[in-house]
């Protein structure tokens, strides 16, 4: 899709959030870069320093900016601002 913004994931194939947050951006027809910490340990630190810490798995970034988890995610899209900072276009949230 034109115009949309990267989203890279950082994952588990064992972690039932990942398969979660996957889902959603897949029914959204989103591409994203995953990479998977438990078949690519070495990448883990890349992970926790990019995520400010943070060690469980989905982190999730989108345009580079940390979004969080899974919940955080979801948070996102019930609020109506995933489409938005994922630039699929539509109304900027606030906006008539």
């Amino acid at each position: 899709m034109r115009g949309m913004n990267p989203v890279k994931l950082y994952t588990k194939s064992t972690c039932p959030y990942c398969v979660r947050a996957k889902q959603l951006l897949d029914q959204k027809g989103v591409r994203y870069e995953e990479i998977d910490i438990g078949r690519e340990p070495s990448r883990r630190q890349e992970m926790i320093a990019a995520a400010h810490g943070r060690s469980t798995v989905p982190q999730i970034f989108i345009a580079g900016r940390h979004i969080g988890g899974c919940d955080d995610l979801h948070q996102l899209e019930e609020a109506g601002e995933l489409d938005h900072m994922l630039g699929l276009g539509g109304a900027q949230p606030g906006v008539l």
